[in-house]
């Protein structure tokens, strides 16, 4: 079985290694970025990975946007997000979006390897326990001018329009809503419309 484990937090990253190397794993590939991510199953094409994790706050993952990137240039793997920080809610759009697990950081040694292969058999695999966590309200988490944006995107109103409604510069709506699209888990501003139609009313 091949695996490519994508972390910029190198301890982390070799942290992982290290485990499924003792649980077996002996082919086991570990990037920096999502670029690099790319960049190593592009060159692997003959002799694929079978698995591949990807965390979900490195360089260059934006979001979901990452994860989407790579399913559709490495169609054949399982692909699963790991991460320290991401909400249950993050969580289940990366199953919804076709992840096939989601690892929290927090898991176990043992349990890891046992995860893989669960991956990797074509189950989907993800804690039940983190699952079942009680989330804050992601809109809370806004800043009134965030949330003063996100209001615009729910009327379907564009960057310029709402930078002279708000007084600011396009460049700043347009940071405002990659930033608001962040915190609320979408993967670009249309989802995170959907999700302020729904949190706000």
């Amino acid at each position: 079985m091949r695996l490519l484990i994508a972390d910029d937090h190198d301890l982390v990253r070799e942290a992982i290694s290290a485990v499924l190397q003792g649980q077996g794993f002996t082919d086991v590939t570990g990037v920096a970025s999502l670029p690099s991510a790319l960049e190593a199953i592009e060159a692997q094409q003959d002799q694929a990975f079978d698995v591949i994790l990807l965390d979900y706050d490195m360089p260059g993952m934006d979001g979901l946007e990452g994860l989407e990137r790579v399913m559709q240039l490495a169609p054949k793997a399982a692909v699963a997000l790991i991460s320290g920080t991401a909400s249950p809610g993050i969580a289940k759009r990366a199953l919804e979006a076709g992840a096939r697990g989601f690892l929290p950081k927090t898991l176990p040694a043992n349990a890891l390897g046992v995860a893989i292969r669960l991956i990797a058999s074509g189950q989907v695999f993800v804690p039940y326990d983190f699952m079942e966590q009680q989330t804050e309200d992601p809109i809370a988490n806004l800043t009134k001018r965030e949330t003063d944006v996100l209001r615009g995107l729910c009327e379907g109103k564009s960057n310029k329009i709402m930078a002279n409604e708000l007084q600011l510069a396009e460049v700043t709506v347009k940071l405002h809503v990659k930033t608001l699209c962040r915190k609320l888990g979408a993967t670009n501003r249309t989802q995170a419309a959907l999700i302020g139609k729904e949190k706000l009313g």
